[in-house]
């Protein structure tokens, strides 16, 4: 029987080294390489108004030589919390990116020990601190040395193995431990390997164990698409919270929904076809305004997610992906609006 867990006495408590932080949403909204740039995570605010946010990834090095820096100085004109995802094999950059954005207005300071992508995580920057835990102590250490808000790390249960078993599990329980001594006061736990990317079963129990383990919140990251997987995760795990990934892509309104779930209030109901069709179009014109005709180019796959579910969906996602221009785009988006039935 699945049931919901009981809310925490009070919002999660995040010390710092001297600037306290409270958590109020028990929903976190996951870092998206090329999906959660201001645009997507100002829709997403609109459905969940408290729920911690995060930029996409930011290369500690990059922001060294003066590229990325948008991603870090467009915070200040955001509302809500917004937590800055940092990667880096460095621990001296990664400190020096960490002061950066604390200035910028960061809520908090995430690093990513979890991403599978090969390019960074051979560099020894994302699930490749993994293999090297001396070094993710020292990040960890560094980072926490050098900001006064908060310092968290998101990563996976472990590079390799695919079974879940006493062995993974104890295994993870090591890593985070390391972590949690290292600095961390929360860490997001992906429930897969490096090795299984996003193939599989995001395994539960594991995360069970290293939340028995620890003293510090543990967020549950991993086949999290609807309010009643959040439910499930959180009754398996005993996490204190659900972090949302690629579920959201197309589907801002899904943090916002789970929220409401976790907190006892009347879920938002999911958008229909026409709502969608408009959302796709506000989109376009925001990513047109702010990166020019590039910005139909990112819109693509958001309007690729989010117009699906309905009659002529395929067809109206078939033409978007064709159209030349952004006022091509935008006509074809209407035609499909004004042939709904009324």
């Amino acid at each position: 029987m699945i049931h919901t867990p009981p809310l925490p006495p009070e919002a999660l408590q995040l010390a710092g080294h001297g600037t306290p932080r409270q958590l109020r949403c028990r929903v976190l909204q996951s870092p998206l390489a090329g999906v959660s740039d201001r645009i997507f995570r100002g829709l997403v605010r609109r459905w969940a108004p408290d729920a911690l946010l995060f930029t996409e990834m930011v290369n500690a090095t990059s922001l060294e030589l003066g590229h990325g820096l948008m991603k870090v100085e467009e915070l200040a004109s955001e509302a809500g919390p917004i937590g800055v995802q940092l990667f880096d094999h460095r621990p001296a950059a990664m400190a020096e990116a960490a002061r950066r954005a604390e200035a910028a207005g960061a809520f908090l300071i995430d690093i990513n020990m979890g991403c599978p992508v090969k390019k960074i995580a051979k560099k020894g920057g994302g699930s490749g601190l993994i293999r090297e835990p001396q070094l993710a102590v020292r990040i960890v250490e560094s980072v926490a040395a050098a900001v006064q808000i908060p310092v968290t790390v998101k990563t996976r249960l472990g590079w390799c193995g695919l079974d879940p078993g006493a062995d993974r599990a104890e295994a993870a329980v090591t890593w985070c431990r390391q972590l949690e001594s290292a600095g961390a006061q929360l860490l997001t736990l992906h429930g897969r390997s490096r090795e299984q990317g996003f193939k599989g079963s995001a395994d539960w129990s594991a995360i069970a164990a290293v939340k028995r383990a620890l003293a510090i919140p543990l967020i549950a990251n991993g086949d999290v698409n609807s309010p009643a997987d959040a439910l499930r995760c959180l009754d398996a795990t005993g996490a204190d919270g659900v972090m949302v990934g690629r579920g959201s892509m197309g589907a801002p309104w899904l943090v916002g929904q789970i929220d409401a779930v976790l907190s006892g209030r009347p879920v938002p109901a999911t958008p229909g076809a026409l709502e969608r069709i408009q959302l796709a179009a506000e989109q376009l014109r925001a990513l047109v305004a702010s990166r020019g005709d590039h910005g139909l180019l990112i819109a693509r796959k958001h309007m690729g997610w989010t117009c699906t579910g309905f009659a002529g969906a395929p067809q109206l996602r078939h033409a978007l992906m064709r159209a030349p221009t952004p006022a091509a785009a935008l006509e074809l988006l209407d035609q499909a609006a004004a042939g709904l039935p009324a």
